[in-house]
């Protein structure tokens, strides 16, 4: 009973850091929570990505992308019984290079139930996927990159975001054409 105790004092809190340094950050912390000891007040460091595929210099390319730039998430007992700030890992969390504060400041503010099982299952939907730096929509004027058909613009009719593909609508010599084409094959028009 004492163990479930215990795990209920952990809640989860949002760490602001310098840009791009949320990788550092959370290495650091993995590394380290261990060797100070500070395994019972510091359970979880989440730093939720999804994979994104773009075409640079006409090469198809893969990277991860932050879901929450500039934020990780820490689960973790900050206060005890009786309400008061634990010192030891709150001077460890704000001391580590990188971190700017937590939100909240000098009074963390946890994060709300509905609001870490969001950032969770967003975590989970990007497991094992590779999605598209761009998110297009259907009606939507695009310019084909790659292929028989480059250079040209066309409608988009259909999407297939599983497959990361689309359907198009090219005219060819006055005649609308249904094309299929990856994502990374097309830009959105920019309208002037």
């Amino acid at each position: 009973m004492e163990q479930t105790e215990a795990e209920g004092c952990f809640d989860w809190y949002a760490i602001q850091t310098l840009s791009n340094m949320e990788q550092k950050v959370k290495k650091y912390l993995d590394k380290f929570i261990e060797i100070e000891g500070l395994q019972d007040y510091i359970k979880e460091v989440l730093m939720p990505t999804e994979n994104v595929q773009e075409v640079r210099k006409g090469k198809k390319t893969q990277r991860v992308r932050k879901l929450y730039p500039n934020y990780i998430f820490l689960r973790m007992r900050l206060f005890d019984e009786e309400g008061r700030l634990i010192n030891k890992p709150w001077f460890f969390v704000r001391n580590v290079q990188g971190v700017i504060d937590f939100i909240g400041g000098e009074y963390p503010v946890k994060l709300k139930p509905a609001e870490i099982a969001q950032i969770q299952e967003q975590v989970k939907a990007a497991e094992g996927k590779v999605v598209p730096k761009v998110q297009f929509a259907e009606g939507e004027e695009v310019k084909i990159l790659e292929g028989p058909f480059m250079n040209l613009t066309g409608t988009i009719d259909a999407l297939d975001n599983e497959r990361g593909k689309m359907q198009v609508s090219v005219s060819i010599f006055g005649r609308l054409t249904p094309v299929e084409l990856e994502f990374w094959q097309v830009e959105r028009v920019l309208e002037s």
